[in-house]
């Protein structure tokens, strides 16, 4: 009964698909579509020194030549830049693109058609065009929005090549009943995402960690900003990262932009597109930006803080993950526990998502279960800071099992930290321009509107407001109990005993270990691992975290209710006990409480005060919802 009823569901969907003109492209029509995008592109190279393409100077990829002659076959070198601020992250890249000599290879999960990725996209176009080979690929679920963009992009120049990763359907987006149909046929492809991310400048300076091509991501967003963290790399290593990206970007399921069938119609139907964009909503902002990429003193500062090291790593999935051969135990994800379970004394662990996978939750076990355990310290974001409130519901139902189990000492990132490397300057101006630029929209288009309208409705008055960009949705920030730009954690770190750093894509989830293609570097270098160990601590600090710790014993029966807890929260689905063995505590400075505390400290309950399980949230609705998915969606762990 129930196969049949998804069989007629299957066929009702392929009928809506087809009815819509969704068809796939037959091979001849995608080879027009091609000859179409490919006959448009310009070929013209505005530079006259191939040499180096006319490549700007500078000191970052400077770095590149340093190391790469200062290694020998048996002793690499490598100069190492940890990019904690999110204008300095964009800085490096646009830098890096401006030096390019002779290639750029770009992979990533999202890129947004906003500030941040039209002005990245600037520059690659720009690159291409004075002579850089320019590869760009991106994961379809999270691409450019629009057909004609990418349509553009494929048609714009010899040197710009485009490719989708997995492109469902053949398309470069997917509707919401091509949504449903993949869930329906193709769950596990649906769910092989591409969430790698790496910029490599001629082969020879690398950028990878968690920062995708979106505002969010360089303190540019007015409403909701992410901490996070990228790796510059410069050295022999960058040729791991060249033969990886090499084995995306001739897999069969990277595809050619003017390939895909929505990109390919567009094509046939209308030929190539001009390639263009709308303003930008904070024109100073970017101004300002590119200058800054350009100001050698600027550039020179920031290459000064690179660490010189030695040996490095780059640890990435290969695109087939999990397909035939590749389904083996040697991915990202298991190297990843590798590393952490060689601890002796200490791992820091830096991930937005604290939902584990099965391999991991019996690795932390054992790992505690040693006579001389290693302390575990974990840094993690709050109900208030997550931008995935479903994911942190996880999370909430086993904290119990975090704290007595593997030992954890949690700190989840507060929303207003007050001294996390955030550039709050360049957020509120680039809110300001984008406000006045919305009320001259809005009052131009009342204008119009003005008249059209009878002469006594004229001299109506009208007030506009600007409210940024942000939206609702079952998966966006929880309302909170005060406003400001909230700041939420992205980050994922490993430091192991302050000898080994890990900066990368992996949230040390089961989406990474099952689903996602990840990657990683690998430094091997106490200075460098001493330099991120207080990059993770300073999100721990008592301004930017809460701790989690046990909340107090129950006067009554405080037995019971613990055994009643545990059990409850090992049910697969219905774990309803509504009372947690743990809380939020938040720390109270004073004369007996001069420096934080970790829970085990016996002084901790005299400089700590209980702040309740959800501090800083308006619960209302999603403090209900977020009790329902701890209820319930146990099961949902491996895809969230």
């Amino acid at each position: 009964m129930i196969a049949a009823r998804m069989a007629r569901a299957l066929v009702v969907l392929a009928s809506i698909l087809v009815a819509g003109g969704c068809t796939t492209l037959s091979t001849g029509k995608a080879d027009r579509a091609q000859g179409v995008a490919f006959d448009a592109r310009d070929r013209i190279v505005a530079c006259e020194r191939p040499s180096d393409a006319c490549a700007a100077a500078s000191a970052l990829r400077d770095l590149g030549d340093r190391a790469l002659e200062a290694s020998a076959p048996s002793a690499p070198r490598h100069y190492a830049l940890l990019l904690d601020r999110g204008p300095d992250a964009l800085l490096a890249r646009i830098n890096l693109i401006r030096a390019a000599r002779r290639s750029i290879d770009l992979q990533t999960y999202i890129f947004d058609e906003d500030d941040a990725g039209h002005l990245v996209l600037d520059e690659l176009m720009a690159a291409a065009r004075r002579g850089v080979r320019v590869r760009v690929l991106v994961d379809q679920l999270a691409a450019l929005k629009k057909a004609s963009t990418l349509a553009a992009l494929s048609s714009a120049h010899a040197n710009f090549d485009l490719r989708v990763y997995n492109p469902m359907f053949n398309d470069s987006r997917m509707s919401y009943p091509k949504y449903l149909m993949a869930s329906l046929c193709c769950w596990d492809r649906l769910n092989q995402r591409m969430h790698s991310k790496l910029l490599l400048v001629d082969d020879a300076v690398g950028v990878t960690g968690g920062r995708n091509y979106q505002d969010d991501y360089y303190d540019w967003n007015a409403e909701y900003d992410f901490r996070d963290r990228d790796v510059l790399v410069a050295g022999p290593v960058a040729l791991e990262m060249r033969e990886n990206f090499e084995a995306f970007w001739t897999s069969p399921i990277s595809v050619p932009a003017e390939r895909l069938d929505d990109v390919g119609r567009l094509l046939l139907r209308e030929g190539a597109p001009a390639l263009e964009h709308i303003a930008f909503a904070a024109p100073d902002r970017v101004a300002q930006m590119s200058n800054e990429a350009s100001d050698a003193t600027r550039i020179d500062g920031l290459a000064a803080a690179a660490m010189p090291v030695g040996v490095v790593h780059f640890i990435a999935d290969v695109p087939e993950k999990h397909q035939g051969e590749n389904d083996t135990a040697e991915n990202a994800g298991q190297r990843l526990r590798d590393i952490v379970e060689s601890a002796r004394t200490e791992v820091l662990l830096q991930t937005p998502y604290l939902v584990l996978s099965k391999e991991a939750q019996e690795m932390f076990r054992g790992m505690h279960a040693r006579d001389n355990a290693p302390r575990v310290t974990i840094s993690t974001n709050s109900l208030a800071s997550t931008d995935a409130f479903i994911v942190y519901a996880l999370s909430y139902k086993y904290k119990r099992r975090y704290l007595r189990e593997f030992g954890f000492h949690i700190h989840e990132f507060k929303p207003f930290p007050a001294s996390a490397p955030i550039d709050l300057a360049a957020i509120a101006a680039g809110a300001e321009e984008e406000g006045q630029r919305a009320a001259l929209i809005a009052g131009a288009e009342e204008e119009e509107r003005q008249k059209k309208r009878p002469p006594q409705q004229q001299g109506e008055a009208v007030a506009t407001r600007y409210f940024g960009s942000g939206g609702g949705g079952a998966n966006a920030p929880v309302p909170l109990q005060r406003a400001g730009v909230r700041i939420g954690l992205h980050a994922k770190s490993i430091v192991v005993d302050e000898r080994i750093g890990v900066v990368g894509t992996h949230n040390f989830d089961p989406r990474g270990d099952t689903y996602n293609t990840e990657s990683m570097v690998v430094i091997e270098d106490a200075g460098f691992a001493r330099a991120l160990a207080d990059s993770i601590r300073g999100d721990m600090r008592p301004e930017n975290a809460w701790v989690i710790a046990p909340r107090d014993k129950s006067p009554i029966l405080p037995g019971i209710d613990y055994s009643l807890d545990k059990v409850s929260e090992e049910l697969p689905i219905f774990d309803l006990w509504p009372w947690r063995y743990a809380t939020s505590y938040d720390f109270v400075p004073g004369p007996e409480c001069p420096a934080a505390l970790p829970r085990d400290d016996p002084g901790f309950r005299r400089c700590y005060t209980p702040v309740g399980d959800f501090p800083e949230v308006s619960l209302g609705l999603k403090g209900l919802t977020t009790r329902i998915f701890t209820a319930f969606g146990a099961g949902l762990a491996p895809i969230l």
